[in-house]
Order: structure tokens, then sequence, then C-alpha cells
């Protein structure tokens, strides 16, 4: 939330395709190193019956790949925009 807050002002006009992008890499950003405060922590240490310590190690090394994974998708989709 706060980064969309803090872009939407340099966001206006742009073209709908950029804007799109914009929203994409918001949404990468907000996936790194994802912990405690995610549900899906909770519910993945749960239903493997890891420990906390096991899920931060497991967890938010995956929220971290996916981050900057679809960042990198997100620069590579802007050199076609």
């Amino acid at each position: 939330m706060t980064a969309a807050g803090i872009i939407a002002p340099l966001a206006t006009g742009l073209t709908p395709a950029q804007l799109a992008l914009v929203v994409l890499a918001i949404g990468a950003g907000s996936l790194f190193f994802s912990h405690v405060n995610d549900a899906g922590f909770w519910l993945v240490k749960e239903y493997f019956g890891l420990t906390v310590g096991q899920t931060i190690k497991t967890w938010s090394v995956m929220e971290t790949i996916i981050s900057v994974v679809g960042f990198g998708f997100t620069l590579l989709l802007s050199a076609f925009v």
C-alpha cells in the first residue's frame, strides 16, 4: 500500500500498458521476504508439520525467489512496451 501511494502521483500520464507494468512491479516487490505476518506462512507450517524456523527458511526463500523472478519478467516485458 505504501509503494502504491508513493508511485500514484508518478503514474499519472502513463499508458495503460505502462501502468499495468507498474502494478506488476509493485506486486512482485510486495512478496519479497514474506514471513510470519503472512497467512500462507502459517498454512504451510501447519500443513507440512514444519517448525517456525524451518518455515522461515523455506517460505521466505521461496517468496523472495518469486518476487525477484516476477520483477525480472516485468523488466523483460517493459522492453517490449
